[in-house]
């Protein structure tokens, strides 16, 4: 992500290159609809930021405004998929309206399941995602086109938090299993055990940080939202001997990821024409991705490189980066309202409509002590019963 699903989105429209930041002002033709999370224009990432923040809100304990959720619902199109933006509900998607896209339904799907009571949406959504499912067993952003490792991830975390068995399907010929292990660079090579976005022309598969947390959470079937869990003790390493299981490509993906954020905590941008610059987006979703694994040790070292450096980043791009940011804490059993000196609940709350019942704030007592007076925060804790719905992955990969 720096919403996760960018990549995907922004070549298939082929702007990669010059993709606007994600602190852009809405476009002068675009206008900024009531019930929608964020006022940067919606027209590529509408959708998917709504449902990010949506499902992180829930993820917190709090339940979304009843607008929100119906901005979210009123954008899916007659066949039960959904586009990115839909400026005009009333005009039917296809032809020269909007386009619905596998990155965008998914996300739609993980919130809505989450929520719970849309299953009218999600069963239409469900179907047309099935739909879509190439021969060899993974999806593309767009309906027909190639595979890639993160619309293959983020739909298999939509069919699961949907209730279906993604590993079984194969509508065209393979599973989603199989397309993703076909995108695995063989541990052998410079960045084993790492997924790539897509083969390059000449078919080689070059690793991709964000497109291997992404493809973790697809090899293990899990969505966005992860639950805190008993941790692993030994540390993964890249193995190519004996059966190649999903399980297997998600720890080989889960120890380039560790490698990757070893030395500095982060990962680095590697959007093309982007500036040297760590990565907040995709470091966020390693931080999932890894707790996914049981990796819980390792991925505490990148979630605290986060609490101390990415407020600013999340406050400049938005309700997606605070949804990640918060999907993230969860993953590791953290407290989404202490990060950092930032509540990351009430910050995106601000971004969207009020929801219809906030979660319990951290109390807060006043110690004198020399004078002064010391704030300490105590009984913080998410609520019990947290929806667990997966760049992403977005799960998007680095979205505006």
């Amino acid at each position: 992500m720096n919403v996760r699903r960018s990549a995907a989105a922004l070549a298939a429209i082929g702007v990669l290159a010059a993709a606007a930041p994600a602190t852009a002002a809405p476009s002068p033709k675009v206008t900024v609809p009531a019930g929608l999370f964020g006022k940067g224009d919606p027209t590529y990432d509408g959708v998917w930021r709504q449902s990010l923040a949506l499902l992180a809100q829930h993820t917190a304990g709090e339940k979304p405004a009843d607008q929100a959720v119906k901005w979210l619902t009123g954008q899916q199109c007659a066949d039960g998929g959904f586009a990115s933006f839909r400026a005009d509900t009333g005009a039917a998607c296809g032809g020269k309206g909007a386009q619905a896209d596998t990155n965008s339904t998914a996300a739609a799907v993980q919130a809505l399941a989450a929520l719970g009571g849309h299953d009218d949406v999600t069963g239409k959504a469900v179907t047309w995602l099935k739909a879509q499912q190439n021969k060899d067993g993974g999806w593309g952003y767009s309906p027909g086109g190639p595979s890639d490792t993160n619309s293959t991830s983020v739909v298999v975390g939509a069919l699961a938090a949907a209730g279906e068995k993604p590993a079984e399907l194969r509508g065209k010929g393979k599973t989603p299993d199989q397309a993703l292990a076909s995108l695995a660079v063989p541990c052998a090579q410079k960045g084993g055990g790492a997924l790539a976005f897509q083969p390059d022309k000449k078919g080689k598969l070059e690793a991709n940080a964000d497109a291997t947390a992404a493809g973790v959470l697809g090899a293990l079937g899990k969505g966005f939202v992860v639950a805190p869990g008993k941790a692993r003790d030994k540390a993964p390493a890249c193995a190519s001997d004996g059966k190649a299981t999903p399980a297997r490509l998600a720890d080989n993906a889960s120890a380039h990821l560790i490698g990757a954020v070893s030395k500095s905590g982060h990962l680095m941008s590697a959007m093309p024409g982007a500036e040297n610059q760590p990565d907040f987006g995709n470091t966020a979703d390693t931080v999932v991705a890894l707790a996914a694994d049981g990796w819980t040790k390792q991925a505490k070292a990148p979630y605290a490189w986060l609490k101390k450096n990415a407020a600013k980043w999340a406050q400049q791009s938005g309700p997606a980066a605070y949804a990640q940011l918060i999907l993230s804490a969860h993953a590791v059993g953290a407290d989404p309202h202490d990060f950092g000196g930032t509540d990351l609940v009430r910050a995106l709350d601000k971004l969207g409509p009020a929801p219809a019942k906030q979660a319990a704030a951290p109390e807060k007592k006043a110690t004198e002590k020399s004078g002064n007076s010391v704030w300490w925060i105590i009984g913080v804790g998410l609520v019990a019963g947290i929806g667990v719905g997966f760049l992403f992955s977005g799960r998007k990969k680095n979205r505006p």
